[in-house]
């Protein structure tokens, strides 16, 4: 399919380099699944071309409004070519969308013999590797799934908690309803504790994959919140981030049976779906 154009409608700089943009495409939104991503395009001066670049969606398939994204400007060693055009766009600004695409973080409901597959469902998002997850979030809420639902993202500082008052709210939400109608705690990690400007941080401290290490009575901080340990028996996970999370969650989950594709049991199946960005 070739790409079609898109108007940006939203922007919000949440920090000087971490913004959330909605798109719409001129066309229609397309049909999608949650979870997936696609290619934003833009014509980059210097190099006289469209240059193109992979980003999560952040919104749900069921949102037929907008296409929302959470974007990251790394500017170190070398600024990313589309980012840093994105930096600058401004309501009204057109980019080139290609097709939703990817089935690695795509929501499983079912066990490979079509019964209902009713165990938790895990979200690991380092950074903006949240973004998946947050269309996670509202899909569970809009279609009433039950499962019990946990978010854990990891930033290195407060302010990139992109989505906490969202995130948090629908927690409390969760309470006020009811867990047997819909189930969603959500917790963050903060890597860089000791740093000033995150002094007022009393939660998890660490990387997010920190959040399955277990203390000297085999217990991890997950299995608290839970309230019970986590096993391959009543739980699903799915990491999005850079692959050093990826492998820091496996190093700590692998002894409790679970794998991912990469190494799946014997007839296929495994419990860890991931993304990786790098």
């Amino acid at each position: 399919m070739a790409d079609t154009k898109a108007k940006i409608i939203y922007t919000e700089l949440l920090k000087e380099d971490l913004v959330v943009i909605r798109l719409v495409p001129e066309n229609g939104m397309p049909k999608y699944k949650t979870g997936q991503f696609l290619t934003i395009g833009l014509p980059v001066r210097a190099e006289n071309k469209i240059v193109k670049r992979a980003y999560s969606i952040a919104s749900h398939a069921e949102n037929r409004d907008y296409f929302e994204f959470v974007i990251r400007w790394v500017r170190k060693p070398l600024p990313g070519r589309v980012t840093t055009e994105l930096f600058y766009l401004s309501v009204g600004d057109e980019v080139l969308l290609g097709d939703p695409t990817g089935d690695d973080l795509i929501i499983e409901d079912k066990y490979r013999n079509g019964e209902p597959d009713n165990r938790r469902v895990v979200c690991v998002g380092g950074g903006t590797g949240l973004a998946p997850f947050i269309a996670f979030a509202h899909h569970f809420r809009d279609t009433n799934d039950k499962r019990q639902l946990v978010v854990l993202h990891g930033a290195s500082y407060v302010d990139e908690l992109s989505y906490k008052r969202l995130l948090t709210d629908f927690e409390n939400e969760s309470k006020e309803r009811g867990v047997d109608k819909w189930n969603f705690l959500y917790r963050a990690a903060i890597s860089r504790p000791k740093e000033q400007y995150n002094r007022s941080w009393n939660g998890q401290v660490g990387r997010v994959e920190s959040f399955f290490k277990e203390n000297a009575q085999g217990v991890s901080p997950l299995d608290e919140l839970v309230g019970e340990k986590v096993t391959p028996e009543n739980t699903r996970i799915y990491i999005c981030g850079y692959q050093g999370t990826i492998d820091g969650v496996m190093e700590y989950v692998a002894d409790r049976g679970f794998v991912n594709r990469d190494n799946p049991h014997e007839d296929g199946t495994f419990e860890v779906k991931y993304e990786s960005y790098g």
